[in-house]
């Protein structure tokens, strides 16, 4: 376009592009795809300290990811950041059947002096069994939160979805492809192989986790019996994730640099368009001296935050260059800004990065509205009522800033009409306001067509006869006699003030209050603030509701619970059909607080809050935690068919997976 309709001079910019953003998130997505790929088959390597043995698991996540990306061309999902994101931690998941697959024949092999064919064999009598288990449980806990519904349904289904795939294909590839290649590729060991550097690693290797096998042993000599140590340790556990994940800070989906800064303007009222755009010059002049800054669009008469249209209103779209070339992100920038900005007196500035997700209101942070019910309809009392709340909001520790676009002091006119007076000069009220919206703000009639060219016929007013308030006064309608009759007979102007705009929210009159939480606070701190001054702030008559993206946030929380909850029952109806028993399914659920608490307890050290993609974490979690009981509690049934105790069945199978609960769990960390 640019080369071939352009006049000389005349370049473009592009406001907002989502899709550098989206571009740079899957170069760094690739980026670490590759780097869990190298570090799976480093943690394999030294494990099985075997070539061909690692080979094996590494083989199988291309063939589980490539698996993955037909199933997701079928159910039409796209290259995203949550198929991306579950594509990574498929990674480590996916290698985990292999494996365990892998180090049962090692194990065989190292025991039993069998050849590969054979130790495949007699492995996988024993441990078909645990994969299958494992593969239904992590796929089953990604099943039911596939059915979610609301923008948390689109969150978590394409990620759940894509992980359960990815999950059920490594499984399959457990059962047919990893037995295959272990009778192909493993090789009968050899005792007489020479001593390298690398071996005399290995044997290190070997040695200090024999120590560290035979210590577990011991402990698990003295405590598996003692079942007031086991359940004492269970409540500590479940009381310390209770305690953790109350004081834990909440969230939904956190605020990224997408690489562009909103800023959104407001001068006096009654400020000409001239005296905004002077401010939005200032803004720009001062923005484009950033190197960080890339190109800034800016529009006057135009607010962001209520789409309203007005002279006091301004809004810019703030272009920061790529990631790689900027030291600093979009938080810090912002920062700057409104420390530069500071001198500019005669308008409220606001900057802010755009909202997490689009279409869920018009900036990050929170989103409230402040509504009406008293029912006098009384502006200049709403407008007071916010103001009030609004600062004592701004006194919270919790709240960095809070503002609301709601202004009642705009000048204007209230054209008042004497029912009674217009029916006696045979006039209603309807055609008296009906008329005036044609002559003062026009009115579309008809269209003609003109020498092949379609053209609109709008009906109004010349201009000298709009151009003063007064001059409604003298404008004419026609009554239902055909006689002109002036408006001056039976209506009257008073001048009044009064919001630009009025919304209404629920049939309410409202006020929309937006803001950000400050550091160090999360969104959930941020609104648990705002719902403790409002009960103890606003009047009778006057309530709050949530809208935008922190509506979903918390209509989020409860489903989270019911989540887990579903999952849970998932896992446990999926394992006691596996087992034939009510009570074999227990150890593996109750294992489940350990890990949680730790996720919690680490979060929170890390300064991290509770939000959407934690809570992904902790679904994937109950299928990770769960593996590691399937293959102790499988290899313990083994043990007891043949004669062993309860006691040395539980040791002798915590034991003999350890080695690949280490693995995978190293794998899977790394």
């Amino acid at each position: 376009m640019k080369k071939n309709n352009f006049p000389p001079g005349m370049d473009y910019t592009l406001s907002y592009d989502v899709s550098r953003f989206l571009d740079a998130s899957i170069h760094e997505v690739i980026k670490t795809l590759l780097e869990a790929f190298i570090l799976v088959a480093l943690v394999v390597f030294i494990f099985l300290q075997d070539f061909r043995s690692t080979l094996i698991p590494v083989l199988a996540v291309p063939v589980s990811l490539v698996g993955t990306f037909a199933f997701m061309q079928m159910f039409g999902f796209s290259i995203n950041l949550l198929t991306l994101f579950a594509l990574v931690l498929a990674i480590g998941i996916v290698v985990d059947n292999a494996i365990v697959v892998v180090e049962a024949v090692h194990a065989k092999m190292h025991e039993k002096q069998m050849d590969p064919k054979s130790a495949t064999i007699e492995a996988m009598s024993e441990i078909t069994g645990a994969i299958l288990a494992i593969t239904l449980v992590m796929s089953a806990v990604f099943i039911p939160v596939a059915f979610l519904s609301g923008p948390i349904g689109v969150f978590y289904r394409q990620f759940s979805v894509t992980m359960a795939i990815a999950i059920v294909i490594s499984g399959i590839n457990a059962l047919t492809l990893t037995p295959a290649l272990c009778a192909i590729f493993l090789k009968p060991l050899d005792t007489n192989v020479k001593k390298s550097l690398l071996q005399r690693f290995f044997d290190g290797f070997n040695k200090r986790y024999d120590k560290i096998s035979d210590k577990y042993k011991r402990l698990l000599s003295f405590i598996v019996n003692r079942k007031s140590i086991t359940f004492s340790v269970l409540i500590l556990f479940i009381i310390g994730t209770w305690g953790v994940g109350r004081v834990l800070p909440t969230g939904f989906i956190p605020t990224e640099d997408q690489g562009t800064v909103y800023v959104n303007v407001t001068t006096p009222v009654g400020s000409t368009l001239e005296r905004t755009e002077a401010v939005m010059d200032e803004i720009d002049r001062i923005a484009l001296k950033m190197n960080e800054v890339e190109s800034i669009s800016s529009l006057s008469g135009y607010s962001m935050m209520t789409e309203g249209v007005g002279s006091s209103f301004g809004m810019s779209t703030i272009n920061l260059k790529p990631w790689d070339q900027r030291s600093i992100d979009a938080n810090e920038i912002v920062k700057v800004l409104t420390e530069k900005t500071r001198h500019i007196k005669d308008a409220e500035l606001q900057f802010f990065p755009p909202p997490a997700v689009p279409g869920f209101g018009n900036a990050s942070g929170f989103e409230l509205r402040l509504l009406d019910k008293s029912g006098k309809g009384d502006l200049k009392e709403t407008a007071k009522v916010t103001n009030g709340f609004i600062a004592a909001l701004k006194k919270r520790p919790e709240i960095r800033e809070v503002f609301s676009s709601f202004n009642a002091s705009f000048p204007q006119y209230l054209i008042h009409v004497d029912k009674d007076i217009a029916a006696r000069k045979k006039i209603t009220a309807e055609n008296a306001l009906s008329n005036l919206q044609t002559l003062m703000g026009s009115y579309y009639a008809t269209n003609f067509i003109r020498y092949g060219q379609m053209y609109k016929v709008m009906v109004q007013a010349d201009p000298i006869y709009r151009s003063d308030p007064d001059d409604i006064l003298k404008l004419r309608i026609k009554n239902s006699d055909g006689e002109m009759v002036p408006y001056s007979s039976f209506t009257r102007i008073e001048r009044v003030y009064g919001p630009e705009q009025l919304t209404r929210y629920n049939m309410y009159i409202s006020a929309m209050l937006n803001g950000e939480a400050a550091s160090g606070y999360s969104s959930g701190d941020a609104i648990n603030a705002i719902e403790e001054t409002a009960e103890a702030y606003l009047p009778r008559g006057y309530d709050y509701e949530w809208s935008g993206m922190t509506r979903e946030e918390i209509l989020s929380g409860n489903q989270v619970i019911y989540i887990f909850a579903i999952c849970l029952l998932f896992v446990y109806l999926l394992l006691a059909a596996q087992y034939e028993s009510f009570l074999l399914p227990l150890p593996v659920l109750l294992f489940l607080p350990i890990g949680i608490f730790g996720s919690f307890l680490f979060l929170q050290l890390f300064g991290m809050e509770n939000n959407i993609y934690a809570q992904v974490a902790m679904i994937m979690l109950i299928g990770l935690l769960g593996k590691n009981a399937i293959l102790i509690v499988e290899f313990a049934i083994l043990k007891q068919s043949e004669g062993r105790t309860v006691i040395d069945a539980a040791i002798d199978g915590a034991v003999a997976r350890l080695r690949p609960i280490l693995m995978t769990s190293f794998a899977f960390t790394a």
